[in-house]
């Protein structure tokens, strides 16, 4: 008989968790088609993906909509409908995937899934879906979509198993694939 696993502590995100969430982030795209798209380079990943994933979270934990399981080993990062444009500033093959993604992202009303994180760890737990579910909640509460992107193939069908359907299908640099997805 196996013991089952106790249920995550989800909660919003605040500044304390940053190095947490920064850490998931950077260890669970390690081999993420997207991050090696902006962080080619085996040597300067670890350094390159924590100033992305830490500008990422910089720019939507004081919004209220980051969500950390078990202290941040899950995170997810959402921006509401009317999120102010981001300070964060883009550079090199990361700014080129954001002005190509952005340039097919739907403009209208949305909760958007900016990045959904889980340590490999701590993998196998449905942490990130625990995680995803507070902002999927905000979503239907305010009568709204739910959109993201990704880049791994493998996710596209993770995510249609909680309700998203593919929107639109790209490739940024001729090639890394990404697809629009949205949850209605």
């Amino acid at each position: 008989m196996t013991t089952p696993l106790p249920e995550p502590v989800i909660e919003v995100a605040t500044p304390a968790h940053r190095a947490a969430a920064v850490a998931t982030v950077v260890a669970a795209f390690a081999a993420d088609p997207a991050f090696r798209f902006f962080c080619p380079d085996d040597e300067t990943y670890p350094g390159d993906a924590e100033v992305i994933a830490g500008g990422l979270f910089d720019a939507r934990v004081g919004r209220g909509t980051v969500w950390v399981a078990d202290g941040g080993a899950a995170v997810a990062m959402w921006d509401g409908p009317g999120a102010p444009p981001s300070s964060h500033r883009p550079t090199g093959r990361f700014a080129v995937y954001e002005h190509a993604v952005g340039a097919v992202m739907p403009r209208y009303p949305r909760w958007y899934l900016g990045v959904l994180a889980c340590h490999p760890e701590r993998r196998g737990r449905r942490l990130a879906r625990a995680t995803m579910a507070p902002g999927l909640r905000r979503a239907a509460e305010d009568g709204l979509p739910a959109l993201l992107e990704t880049s791994n193939p493998g996710n596209v069908e993770v995510y249609r198993s909680v309700g998203f359907d593919v929107l639109e299908h790209l490739t940024v640099g001729d090639e890394l694939p990404v697809w629009i997805m949205r949850r209605p």
